[in-house]
């Protein structure tokens, strides 16, 4: 772990954008990160999805050491402990899961580690808060829609949410989120289309990275 847990919340909220990848080629994982980062990326999400993914995420967290030294490197996917653990070891600067587990958060607290679990309800999010999580996932974000996030910050001013699931790099898409009040955004496929990867297209993605950053960003 590399940068502290309020260091690691400030560089999502001053982008507001956290890219979200996977690939089993490191040296492509790679190439991707430094183009989101190269395009303003302070913060990325490698997903753990795949055999092997840890092998992949300790050699483009190396990587990142290197060539992206503001970067940080988080882990998602996480649904138990001991998987981010692993991924703590391996040097992860923020953890984040596609549902709420009160024993991931018991393992990140206890190294100061931004845990960011996904949840879909108020009480959720409520329990998740109790549990120390600074930051909640609203998951998954194209079901519950910009009117969730709305409706939970007025009687809960004071919670940091970040949305995934059908982000869609648009100023249309990403400024219904920013207008209801999110914090940050997780984005993925639609970030990183398929042809535009096995293309090795970073610019684009270079690019997109910097008119989402745009459009989210005061």
């Amino acid at each position: 772990m590399k940068f502290d847990k309020i260091s690691v919340l400030q560089k999502m909220g001053a982008t507001r954008v956290v890219p979200v990848f996977y690939h089993k080629d490191a040296e492509v994982a790679k190439q991707v990160v430094k183009a989101c980062y190269e395009g303003g990326v302070r913060a990325f999400e490698f997903t753990n999805r795949g055999d092997f993914a840890h092998e992949v995420f300790a050699s483009v967290m190396k990587f990142v050491r290197q060539e992206c030294p503001e970067l940080a490197l988080g882990v998602g996917s996480i649904v138990d402990a001991p998987t981010a653990v692993l991924y703590m070891q391996m040097g992860a600067d923020f953890v984040v899961g596609p549902l709420f587990n009160p024993e991931v958060a018991k393992v990140c607290n206890r190294r100061c580690v931004p845990y960011t679990p996904g949840c879909g309800t108020v009480s959720e999010v409520g329990q998740a808060q109790e549990m120390g999580c600074d930051l909640i996932k609203v998951f998954p974000g194209d079901v519950l829609g910009p009117k969730f996030v709305k409706g939970l910050m007025a009687p809960m001013p004071w919670t940091k949410l970040m949305v995934t699931g059908g982000v869609e790099p648009t100023a249309e898409n990403l400024s219904a989120w920013k207008k209801a009040g999110v914090y940050c955004v997780g984005m993925g496929s639609k970030l990183f289309p398929k042809d535009r990867v096995e293309s090795q297209d970073w610019t684009y993605i270079s690019d997109k990275c910097k008119e989402s950053i745009k459009s989210l960003t005061p």
